[in-house]
């Protein structure tokens, strides 16, 4: 190591002031021996493996409980639709049925589920759905089979026209013309054409 008066001689005083002079002169020069050792502190570092870690095992617990409800929520929803597809029994509509704006109007939403008490889209009853399509007439209908059968007029069987009500006790439909109707039937079926299974039916015209 070089000494103090060492470091002075390589510097070029004459460029510095006095005070820097001094500074130098005074300044503490630290030696160290030629075998000295460096220590460093070194921090145990502990691995855990995978099986054992349970922060690890429990959000892999989670990410699978979760892909197997939605594997299950895919498998429910695969078979609803194939139990609907089944249930519906869909019939040719008549000639003379094309056209109507009220077949027109009912026929948007075959397929659509039986729900009890339905009356929207997602599902309807049988009065729901013949509520529905009346209200998009500007035909504003009771969500009841029965308060239904009051409205409009009745007309016989053989002057009956597709778009008229059909009215048996406990259920309505809407009369599509020929021997087939359209309708909200009965749980575990969906909004679909359908032979006329009612015996002497009631024919309701509106509007």
């Amino acid at each position: 190591m070089e000494t103090g008066h060492a470091k002075m001689n390589s510097v070029d005083l004459n460029a510095l002031t006095s005070q820097a002079r001094e500074s130098l002169s005074n300044a503490p020069v630290v030696t160290v021996a030629p075998d000295a050792e460096l220590s460093v502190e070194k921090s145990a570092v502990s691995v855990v493996s995978a099986a054992d870690n349970k922060d690890y095992q429990a959000e892999l617990a989670a990410q699978e409980a979760e892909e197997a409800a939605e594997a299950a929520a895919a498998e429910a929803a695969e078979a609803a639709a194939t139990a609907v597809s089944t249930a519906s029994s869909s019939v040719d509509v008549p000639a003379s049925a094309i056209g109507n704006s009220v077949i027109s109007i009912a026929s948007r939403y075959i397929g659509v589920p039986y729900v009890s008490g339905g009356s929207s889209p997602s599902g309807f009853d049988c009065s729901g759905f013949t509520s529905y399509v009346f209200a998009q007439l500007g035909i504003s209908l009771p969500h009841s089979s029965s308060a239904q059968a009051g409205y409009g007029t009745q007309v016989p069987a053989s002057q009956a026209q597709p778009g008229d009500l059909m009215w048996t006790p406990g259920h309505v439909s809407i009369y599509a013309g020929g021997n087939t109707m359209i309708d909200a039937s009965k749980p575990g079926t969906v909004v679909d054409f359908r032979t006329i299974w009612q015996s002497n039916p009631t024919f309701i015209r509106l509007g």
